[in-house]
């Protein structure tokens, strides 16, 4: 029997529904919380099990070590592993991506900010559509062809060396390509070439939070600014950044971890010299040291963790 409370407060008694779907229905009704537990188990169960077991049996092979002589892995705790991430080459395949990623971040944020800003206090109606719309339309193309697509640009034959013959400017090109750490033979192997695809592939991810954090930004405060007399510069410092600080870093969280984490574009276009993603392929594909690939790969798992407890305090996380 099922109770059902009446608007004039009294309690009518209806008889239970027949049926598997009746009594299930009638079970749940009864019984919310079983309910949510089973909406919850199947979701908590892949993550702990999938996500999460993977993490820590990852962790766990960190702390083992590869046998020199055989190459079989030495199933014994120990930190050599780790000590290893210390040996000059691998602290510089580190710094390496840490800069790159620093730097794909900021050059994202300078580029990101005024196209957010234009959206989200000038673009109505149509504009902002096709301002959407333009957003999201190189997150619908394949990764890899967005990536070879620059390669060929970045090539010595590509367009970009064409349109710098036709400017007459070869020699400035030149110039850049001659510049130590960044050059190379032409831009498709060259660090800036691999920060130039870097910025194009995760610039949506930076422009969508700030533009949702400066839609949020009351106008009359910008116009409250300039009534008491702020000039452009002090009102953007002192009004328009802070309230817009939140959204730009929940875009970095996206532009540093991405950047941080990527093996196929520095595998694509860039030098010979490794990224993260590229060691920890390196060593659990070709070298077979999976215990140094997964100290590799706790590095960003330790840089994100800090990094996402800072964007807390930052209230980032309210921006996404």
């Amino acid at each position: 029997m099922t109770a059902l409370i009446m608007s004039d407060g009294k309690t009518s008694i209806l008889p239970g529904r027949s049926g598997v779907f009746g009594l299930m229905s009638d079970a749940f009704w009864r019984h919310p919380k079983l309910l949510l537990f089973l909406m919850l188990t199947p979701p908590l169960l892949w993550l702990g099990i999938i996500y999460i077991g993977s993490l820590v049996a990852l962790l766990l092979q960190s702390f083992f070590s590869i046998d020199d002589f055989s190459g079989l892995v030495n199933y014994e705790f120990t930190l050599s592993t780790y000590a290893q991430l210390l040996s000059p080459t691998n602290f510089d395949i580190i710094i390496r991506t840490l800069v790159m990623a620093a730097l794909v971040t900021v050059a994202s944020a300078l580029i990101a900010f005024p196209i957010a800003y234009y959206a989200a206090r000038y673009a109505q109606g149509k504009w902002k559509a096709l301002f959407y719309l333009g957003v999201m339309l190189p997150l619908w193309s394949s990764y890899l062809v967005k990536i070879y697509a620059w390669k060929l640009i970045l090539a010595k034959e590509g367009i970009l060396t064409w349109i710098f013959e036709k400017l007459h400017l070869a020699w400035l090109l030149d110039g850049i390509l001659g510049l130590p750490v960044i050059g190379g033979n032409s831009l498709s192997v060259s660090y800036l070439g691999t920060f130039i695809v870097f910025v194009y592939v995760w610039l949506p991810y930076m422009i969508l939070p700030t533009q949702a954090a400066l839609e949020r930004v009351p106008g009359n405060l910008i116009e409250a600014s300039a009534d008491l007399g702020a000039t452009p510069r002090q009102t953007f410092r002192t009004v328009l950044l802070p309230l817009a600080l939140p959204g730009i870093v929940a875009g970095s969280i996206f532009t540093f971890s991405l950047t941080l984490g990527d093996y196929i574009i520095p595998q694509i276009i860039g030098s010979s010299r490794l990224f993260i993603g590229q060691a920890v392929y390196a060593q659990q594909g070709t070298a077979g040291n999976v215990p140094l690939a997964a100290a590799f790969s706790v590095v960003p798992i330790v840089i994100m963790a800090l990094y996402l407890w800072l964007a807390k305090k930052q209230g980032a996380f309210d921006a996404l």
